[in-house]
């Protein structure tokens, strides 16, 4: 296991249903680091790591707007060593209950606030873990209820690219936060609590990289086979990227899909040239890169897929009655279809037979 954990806090948040009243439980002062808290954290790393629809941004330069610190001020007092990891624990969480109870929300759970390095870098997560009830049944068939952290569910978590902070304080993506199914308002209390504003935008930056690799295999005159292989490569790479948890950088683009001889940063050059803008590196989506070399869809029944190379060719689109027309069959599609219409016919002989 590559990950190192430095310390971990666990604190509880209720709320009474009579009041509203948000309740704060702190967890132990001290949690040592088991294998079940290695592996317990391993797992939240990889849901975290999973989770597809992740915005980015950085702490806010606004000050506080009362006297209690900002989590980014408590936050700097344990990294500078001022203060202990339980003290600045059990602050965070005041912070989080004294912002869950501006808003009519029944977000309670477990807050994690874990320390880890992960492959080098060194982060630093924040968590909300839902909670729910799973039942048991004993030898005598007795049925009891408990509850269980459900991280399947796992929505309010933001990560701080700590090395990232502490190099580069005014960039614009060493915070990244699940964004998504929890909903607008939920997201907007959660970020309020970190004093974390959204930054650089992943979807529109890779949306430009994969346009910026069309324009470049496309001056570059390459064949259909050479850009279907341009495209496959730049896949991979970002398919690895995202499976290490690393950001792409266009300079290692430049480098996997140049051709031999070239030199590695002829696409970095090309990318300057005509001033796309791109930062040098960047967290991406991958489900955008996912389509560089595969169409697909869905609809009314019917899913169809195919390599980017087909179109034209082998699947024809016409868009004046909109229909597609495909050629080589797949066998094992093909196999289906013919064993549809001898069922077809069966019937059809049937009932001329009555």
């Amino acid at each position: 296991m590559s990950l190192i954990i430095s310390n971990i806090a666990l604190h509880y948040l209720s709320k009474k249903e009579e009041t509203g009243e948000v309740i704060l439980r702190f967890g132990p002062d001290s949690i040592d680091i088991t294998s079940k808290i290695d592996s317990f954290v391993d797992g939240l790393h990889t849901i975290y790591n999973g989770k597809g629809s992740k915005a980015y941004g950085h702490f806010s330069t606004m000050p506080a707007q009362s006297d209690n610190a900002r989590f980014v001020d408590v936050m700097e007092s344990y990294l500078s060593e001022m203060q202990s990891f339980t003290d600045f624990g059990q602050q965070a969480a005041n912070l989080l209950k004294n912002e869950l109870e501006k808003y009519d929300l029944a977000e309670t759970g477990y807050l994690v606030i874990c320390h880890y390095e992960y492959m080098g870098g060194r982060y630093l997560l924040v968590a909300i873990i839902p909670v729910s009830e799973h039942y048991s049944v004993d030898g005598e068939l007795n049925i009891s209820a408990d509850q269980h952290l459900d991280t399947a569910r796992l929505q309010l978590a933001a990560r701080i690219d700590l090395f990232d902070y502490q190099q580069n304080a005014q960039g614009n993506k060493y915070i990244s936060f699940i964004k998504g199914r929890a909903g607008r308002k939920i997201s907007d209390f959660f970020l309020d609590f970190l004093s974390c504003e959204e930054g650089l935008d992943a979807k529109e930056q890779t949306k430009t990289l994969v346009q910026a690799v069309e324009d470049f295999v496309s001056v570059q005159q390459l064949d259909a086979q050479e850009k279907q292989a341009t495209r496959k490569e730049l896949l991979n790479y970002c398919k690895e990227q995202k499976d290490s948890a690393q950001d792409v950088s266009i300079k290692e683009v430049g480098s996997v899909i140049s051709k031999e001889g070239e030199t590695e940063h002829d696409f970095y050059q090309f990318c300057q040239e005509q001033s796309y803008p791109l930062e040098e590196s960047f967290p991406h989506e991958q489900a955008i890169v996912n389509k560089v070399t595969k169409y697909s869809g869905y609809g009314a029944g019917i899913s169809l897929s195919f390599e980017r190379s087909h179109f034209g060719q082998d699947v024809v689109y016409n868009p004046a009655n909109d229909s597609i027309t495909i050629y080589k069959v797949p066998p094992n599609l093909k196999e289906q279809l013919l064993s549809l219409l001898q069922a077809q016919d069966k019937e059809e002989q049937s009932s001329q037979d009555f």
